[in-house]
């Protein structure tokens, strides 16, 4: 019973030392990084848990839009430690109290985080720190960016490809913390903007309007539906211009209120450039979209 009893609280304590662990560790940082140290804005002077703090509170929509600015997360000299309060040079470990700021450091950006798991690795080329492990991804000269080693040799460059912001959410890409996808069209958007995009049926890249997954199956839904739904008579003989998003052809096609068909590639992911010129035939004027 006594060894019982001496095995129930060792292991009580060993949970409550646990539980006391990660509370220690949750009071540090913020909702982008774990760490413990503050950074102080070269720009401002003003204190932050992470540079996307300051960038959120600098460009709110509170902020006198000639006041709004982005840290240069370069430039940051000074950080103050979260245990002991000390002010100091940006380093590693607090010169006051001991205590390790971030388990991965990068001298160059300037950058902490305790999350090791996201396997850190910083790229000369980029300039900046990137995760998910130096050996799974290359540089690519003309995308200016690291992409998987997956897209070696299959993706299409853009240039500066990440050099600009989500076409959804609007946030820059280039040193976002969130994932990133890139389309088969070479343009790059954030992994969960795709799948929001993808709850409102959505499957063209927003940028060139390109279709970003295999869509046979809904071209030849919409097959059926041309086929079952009859145009009226005025419009039967009408012809019209589109340019398909897809391949980049033009066609001279029938029109059709549902949707106008590729006739090079059987796309439905088109455009209407111009009437034809076959006219209807009623007198009634055009009124196609």
């Amino acid at each position: 019973m006594e060894c019982g009893l001496k095995h129930q609280l060792i292991s009580q304590f060993s949970a409550n030392d646990e539980c006391m662990k990660e509370m220690d560790s949750q009071k540090y940082g913020c909702s982008h990084y774990q760490r413990k140290c503050k950074i102080i804005a070269p720009c401002c002077n003003e204190i932050f848990d992470c540079r996307h703090c300051h960038n959120d509170a600098k460009n709110s929509i509170e902020v006198d839009p000639a006041k709004r600015h982005d840290i240069p997360r370069h430039e940051i000299k000074r950080v103050i430690c979260s245990s002991c309060k000390t002010e100091q040079d940006v380093q590693q470990k607090c010169i006051s109290c001991g205590v390790c700021l971030g388990n991965y450091y990068c001298s160059k950006c300037k950058f902490f985080d305790d999350d090791v798991s996201k396997d850190h690795y910083h790229c000369d080329k980029c300039g900046i720190c990137r995760t998910g492990g130096k050996e799974n991804f290359f540089h690519c000269d003309r995308c200016q960016c690291c992409y998987s080693n997956l897209l070696k040799d299959s993706h299409i460059c853009v240039e500066r490809a990440m050099h600009h912001n989500c076409p959804i959410c609007f946030e820059y890409l280039f040193d976002t913390p969130r994932e990133i996808t890139v389309l088969p069209c070479g343009h790059t958007i954030h992994l969960n903007c795709v799948k929001e995009m993808e709850r409102h049926f959505q499957y063209s890249c927003p940028v060139c309007s390109k279709s970003y997954c295999d869509m046979t199956c809904v071209w030849e839904r919409l097959d059926q539906e041309v086929a079952t739904t009859p145009m009226p008579q005025m419009y039967q003989n009408k012809m019209v211009w589109i340019l398909c998003n897809d391949c980049g052809g033009t066609s001279e096609v029938n029109y059709h209120v549902l949707a106008l068909k590729c006739l090079k590639c059987n796309s439905y992911n088109t455009r209407q450039t111009r009437g034809g010129h076959t006219s209807c035939s009623s007198g009634i004027p055009e009124m196609v979209r």
